[in-house]
């Protein structure tokens, strides 16, 4: 899994670049992401893992890898266990058909690397 490692960690790392590039630019469209990601985020009605539940099964859906590696890793620190990330990776595959299956791919290396399992 050493390919996937590296992967992971180069999406990581662009995220956290352009971010800080972004907001160091002045970029008030972004600052205004940021604000609405966190107002979207924080516990409502729906608590955050949840909530980073649904963005699992909505990024396997869109294919989005960094998208995945983010609202993954969000679940498990929101506490959501490896049985609970599978189950919303499955709602993706449901909703996006044989082509989410490609995407899951991805979601269960991201999975592998952050539970161990």
């Amino acid at each position: 899994m050493a390919e996937s490692d590296h992967k992971l960690r180069e999406l990581s790392k662009t995220r956290k670049w352009a971010h800080k590039k972004l907001l160091d630019l002045g970029s008030e469209t972004y600052r205004a992401f940021v604000e609405m990601e966190e107002a979207t985020f924080s516990p409502r009605a729906l608590g955050k893992k949840e909530k980073e539940l649904i963005a699992v099964g909505i990024s396997v859906r869109i294919d989005c890898e960094s998208c995945m590696q983010w609202h993954i890793e969000q679940a498990a620190i929101a506490g959501a266990s490896y049985q609970e990330v599978l189950e919303a990776v499955e709602v993706g595959i449901e909703m996006g058909g044989g082509p989410a299956t490609v995407s899951a791919r991805f979601a269960l290396q991201v999975m592998e690397a952050v539970y161990g399992e």
